[in-house]
């Protein structure tokens, strides 16, 4: 390997300038996952079409796919409801340079919750446990989220200092919009956009939830995984727009943070690619460098808490 430094051809006497640091150094990935399949079998990549993520995910690819992109911190975010699984991933972030925060699972209706929370706390990298998610989207039930012994779990999230990621459908929305405005102390995080129907063509009703959900204080969103609900073969930035519309108007650039949803993304795009949509998305809505900065880097920290 050659160095890419070329040593002047003659000395000089001015100090060299400080090496000049891009502003998207400082982006953070808000939502992305890893997996190992020696280590446990993921069957929603049984289906034929998931056979272009059906391998091995570890850190050292992702470091490879994020590349070029600015993404210097990110969010790995839980796969499985398998508490084993979240241990893992706290232990592997407290010896990453690049993962700054978790969002791990645990049963929100289990009796002891605070008890296994604590226990998670207090795990190897537990300090970096930032939010608990459910995989809400496959309960057979619209308002799940509505259950007492739920909402019970998640004011156990609440005190425990964590916030929620919202893994919802959009028939799913009116149950979350409920919870939220019962949980006031709890900080929601929704992820994907709450899956709106871009293949389909839709944006109605869940343009208006939404907009309803937006309206609580305690709820920010991901611009995470939207490629993945186009047609995979066929997006462009253009589908994207009104729902990426929807989610500027409703919540702001304040309460918005990227998202990556690598590797899933690679079934419709790379990372890359993505990011310079997103970017690209943002511009064309007339954001201004500072806002664009909210969405790739301050909305994330905060919520996430990854100054600390």
């Amino acid at each position: 390997m050659t160095s890419d430094v070329t040593p002047p051809a003659t000395p000089s006497t001015t100090p060299p300038a400080a090496p000049a640091v891009p502003s998207a150094a400082t982006r953070v990935d808000a939502h992305h996952h890893l997996w190992d399949l020696s280590l446990r079998p993921q069957t929603w990549l049984d289906p034929p079409e998931m056979a272009p993520i059906r391998r091995d995910f570890a850190l050292s690819d992702y470091a490879s796919a994020t590349a070029g992109t600015g993404i210097g911190r990110s969010v790995l975010v839980q796969v499985l409801g398998d508490a084993t699984e979240t241990r893992e991933f706290l232990a592997l972030a407290e010896r990453s340079h690049t993962v700054a925060a978790v969002v791990g699972w645990a049963d929100l209706t289990r009796p002891d919750l605070a008890d296994e929370l604590a226990a998670l706390a207090a795990s190897p990298g537990g300090a970096l446990l930032r939010a608990i998610r459910h995989l809400v989207q496959g309960e057979p039930d619209p308002r799940w989220l509505a259950r007492d012994d739920v909402r019970r779990g998640l004011r156990q999230v609440a005190e425990a200092g964590l916030a929620y990621d919202l893994l919802v459908l959009p028939h799913q929305l009116p149950a979350a919009i409920e919870t939220v405005r019962a949980l006031p102390e709890l900080t929601f995080v929704l992820d994907h956009l709450a899956k709106p129907p871009i293949a389909a063509g839709g944006i109605d009703p869940w343009a208006g939830l939404i907009r309803e959900l937006a309206a609580e204080p305690n709820v920010t969103a991901k611009l995470s995984g939207l490629i993945t609900e186009a047609a995979w073969d066929d997006w462009n930035a253009a589908a994207l727009r009104p729902y990426v519309d929807v989610a500027l108007d409703a919540f702001g650039p304040s309460r918005l943070m990227f998202g990556s949803d690598w590797p899933v993304c690679l079934l419709a795009g790379s990372l890359p690619l993505w990011t310079e949509t997103v970017s690209a998305l943002l511009t064309d809505a007339g954001l201004t460098a500072a806002e664009q900065e909210a969405v790739f880097r301050e909305t994330a920290t905060r919520v996430y808490r990854l100054e600390e």
